[in-house]
C-alpha cells in the first residue's frame, strides 16, 4: 500500500504540468525469444532517413523492443556502434542475442531513462559524444501480445502491466492501484493520461466494485467493469474499426503505474544531453499526451526541466518582457527536421495496423545548453 500511495503523490505532485503540456519464462515469452525479429519496426526507412547513420558513428536505442529498428540501423553502415536500452527483462534478452550477432557493435543495457546516465556513465560515455538517438515510445507488441503481463484488453490475463517485469516487485500493479486509489484521483488518472469521456462514470464504478464482489484482478473484469459503464456508446479507431470502450483505461493505468511521463521528459532531457551538436534526434510516438511533450521540448517551451503547462503562443497582454528574457523564453538546441510531424504511409497501415497512431518527430542538436 505504501507504494500505491508514494506513485499517486507522485502524481498530484506533476498533474498540471501533464495535463497541459510477470515471470520472463512463462511460454508466451519464450516465444518472443525466439521470434524476436518476426516485429515489424514502424516507419523505419523514415528513421534511417532522419539519422542517416554513417560508418563509426555512435547511436542510442532508448527503447529496444523486440530490435526491429536497432538492426536496421546496424545494416545501414558499417562499424556502428549501438547502446541499446530497455527496462523490460525479456526485450534485453533480445538484446543480448542481438548483441551476438554484431559482435563488438552492440551494448544491451537493462534500465529505465531515468537509470541510464549511471549505466552510460560507467561505460566511459560522456556527455556530447552521441551521433543519434531513437525513442519508440509507448507498449511493445511483444508486451501487448503476453497475456500474462496484462496489458491487452483483449487477451484475460492478470491486471499488472508493469514494463520492469519482476525486477521490481515491490512496485505496486493495476491490481494493487484499483484497490487502494481513492475516486478523485483515479478521475485525474484516467482524465490526464487517458484522455477519457467518462472518467467519473470509471472511477465511480470501480469504487463501488470494491464493496460489491472481490477485487479486480483481472482484465477481463477489468474490461467488462468499463463496458458496463459505456454500455451506448460505440468507439472506433483511427481505421473506424470497433474499439474496445476500456482501451483509454488501460492506457491511462498503464502509464501512471509505469510512470511513464515522467520517465519520458526525463529522457528527453538526457538525448540533449548526451547528443553531439550536429546529431540527431528522432521520436516516435502513440498518443497525444507522448506528442505533446516532445513537441514542447523540441520548442523549448521547458521550464525547471519539465513542460511548460501552457502553448508558446500564449499571451498575456498584462505581462512585460525585456529582450534577454525572451530571448530565454524562445531559446532552443533544436532545430526540427520537418515543418509538420509524418506519419506512416497508407501502404505501411494496411500491412501493420498498429502504425496507424504514429507520429515521427525528428530534430538537430545545434548547441549546448546554457550553463
Amino acid at each position: 500500500m505504501t507504494a500505491v500511495l508514494r506513485r499517486i503523490h507522485k502524481f498530484r505532485n506533476i498533474c498540471h504540468h501533464v495535463h497541459f503540456g510477470i515471470s520472463t519464462n512463462s511460454g508466451s515469452q519464450k516465444e518472443f525469444l525466439i521470434q524476436g525479429e518476426l516485429h515489424t519496426p514502424v516507419m523505419v526507412n523514415e528513421v534511417l532517413e532522419c539519422l542517416q547513420p554513417q560508418p563509426g558513428q555512435v547511436f542510442i536505442d532508448m527503447t529496444f523492443g523486440a530490435g526491429g529498428h536497432s538492426e536496421r540501423i546496424l545494416e545501414s553502415a558499417p562499424d556502428i556502434r549501438l547502446i541499446v536500452l530497455d527496462r523490460d527483462p525479456v526485450a534485453y534478452s533480445i538484446a543480448r542475442r542481438l548483441a551476438v550477432k554484431f559482435p563488438g557493435q552492440v551494448e544491451p543495457l537493462l534500465g529505465r531513462f531515468s537509470e541510464l546516465p549511471v549505466l552510460l556513465r560507467s561505460r566511459g560515455i560522456r556527455h556530447n559524444s552521441i551521433d543519434g538517438i531513437l525513442f519508440d515510445f509507448g507498449c511493445s507488441s511483444m508486451q501487448f501480445d503476453v497475456a500474462e503481463r496484462g496489458f491487452s484488453v483483449s487477451k484475460n490475463g492478470p491486471l499488472d502491466m508493469r514494463m520492469d517485469g519482476p525486477r521490481f516487485p515491490e512496485e505496486p500493479t493495476v491490481a494493487d492501484v484499483l484497490a487502494k486509489v481513492d475516486e478523485e484521483d483515479l478521475v485525474k488518472i484516467l482524465k490526464v493520461y487517458g484522455e477519457e469521456k467518462q472518467a467519473k462514470k470509471i472511477a465511480r464504478a470501480v469504487i463501488e466494485s470494491r464493496y460489491m464482489f472481490k477485487k479486480l484482478e483481472t482484465t477481463s473484469e477489468l474490461g467488462d467493469l468499463v463496458a458496463s459503464v459505456c454500455v451506448d456508446e460505440e468507439r472506433l479507431d483511427k481505421l473506424q474499426r470497433h474499439a474496445h470502450c476500456a482501451t483509454k483505461t488501460f492506457q491511462a493505468l498503464r502509464i501512471f503505474v509505469n510512470n511513464e511521463v515522467n520517465e519520458l521528459n526525463f529522457g528527453m532531457i538526457i538525448a540533449e544531453t548526451y547528443l553531439k551538436v550536429g546529431g540527431k534526434l528522432v521520436t516516435l510516438t502513440f498518443h497525444s499526451l507522448e506528442d505533446r511533450i516532445v513537441k514542447r521540448h523540441l520548442l523549448g517551451n521547458v521550464i525547471d526541466n519539465a513542460i511548460n503547462p501552457l502553448p508558446l503562443k500564449y499571451t498575456n497582454s498584462s505581462l512585460w518582457y525585456d529582450r534577454n528574457e525572451v530571448d530565454s523564453l524562445l531559446h532552443t538546441n533544436w532545430k526540427l527536421m520537418h515543418k509538420h510531424v509524418l506519419t506512416p504511409s497508407v501502404e505501411e497501415v494496411t500491412v501493420n495496423p498498429r502504425s496507424r497512431s504514429a507520429k515521427l518527430r525528428a530534430a538537430t542538436k545545434v548547441s549546448n545548453s546554457f550553463v
